[in-house]
């Protein structure tokens, strides 16, 4: 089968970095003070962070049906595809994939859409599986089976700034975001799955990157134990403004774990307008790919 690969931008690629490596990208929608702006297209870090420094309305929205399908339809018809799989982000985080699912039910078995239960550099490990599967003559249901049966095959840990905008989203009280800055707590957030879920609490953001630092060894020598070294990636993240600020974080990470060629990915405009400038992450993904072949 001749079958296409097909994100969005949460997964972290950029439209760019598809058309590198042979995967259709979907921007995610971003709105500021309610007028509407496509990631990467009219909408990019430094226009988020100028939002951010005046202090308007940002929210985030799923995408349209109709771009969804207008995407859909270019891939097979003007393309040329037999098939494509879709890997959107993680079902847990957001009603993108049920929506998307439904609406491929108008393609006759053509659409196949995987909830991966991932997001940003777990997503982007997915979605290089997929595009290797793919160009080895893999089948979409072929593709969908093996990163369904893997999807929790990863792990994140994330450290906000600031709580402020994950109180506008309503994932925090105001009273615990006033709490959190008098105490310069620095909250630490995992995924493991579909949830976003607390993990520990700290004081700055120093003591956050290593409590990080410490959870991720603790699942790759307890979760992952079995699995090899080289099929394990080690990405980290981040909503940081300074590029020195975010090859810092990529180097200490680099520092605690020799054996990988950590990289990092910064986090979508979608994602970051949740959790608000000077985030940080860190990620680990067990992956069937050629990391060598999918260097960005």
């Amino acid at each position: 089968m001749n079958t296409a690969v097909m994100t969005d931008t949460n997964s972290a690629f950029t439209a760019e970095e598809g058309r590198r490596f042979g995967i259709f990208v979907l921007p995610m929608p971003v709105l500021i003070d309610d007028k509407c702006y496509s990631e990467g297209q009219d909408i990019d870090y430094d226009g988020l962070w100028q939002a951010f420094s005046e202090d308007r309305e940002i929210h985030t929205s799923m995408p349209s049906i109709g771009d969804l399908m207008d995407m859909w339809d270019m891939i097979l018809d003007r393309e040329g595809y037999e098939e494509l799989v879709y890997i959107p982000m993680s079902s847990g985080l957001s009603g993108s994939c049920a929506a998307a699912a439904a609406a491929a039910r108008d393609y006759d078995g053509k659409v196949v859409v995987i909830d991966n239960h991932r997001i940003s550099a777990t997503l982007t490990e997915s979605v290089l599986d997929a595009a290797e599967m793919a160009a080895a003559g893999s089948s979409a249901l072929e593709i969908k089976k093996r990163l369904e049966e893997e999807a929790f095959d990863a792990s994140i840990y994330i450290t906000v700034n600031s709580l402020k905008y994950l109180v506008k989203s309503g994932r925090v009280t105001e009273s615990a975001s006033r709490l959190a800055g008098l105490l310069n707590l620095k909250p630490v957030l995992q995924i493991q799955g579909d949830k976003l879920d607390s993990y520990a609490k700290t004081r700055g953001m120093q003591s956050a990157e290593e409590k990080m630092i410490s959870a991720l060894k603790k699942d790759i020598e307890n979760r992952f134990r079995d699995i090899p070294k080289e099929r394990l990636s080690v990405a980290t993240a981040g909503t940081m403004s300074d590029p020195k600020e975010c090859e810092a974080w990529r180097k200490k990470v680099s520092e605690a774990f020799p054996w990988a060629r950590v990289y990092y990915r910064p986090l979508s405009c979608s994602i970051a307008s949740h959790i608000g400038i000077g985030a940080k992450g860190i990620a680990v993904s067990v992956i069937n790919h050629d990391r060598e072949k999918y260097i960005m």
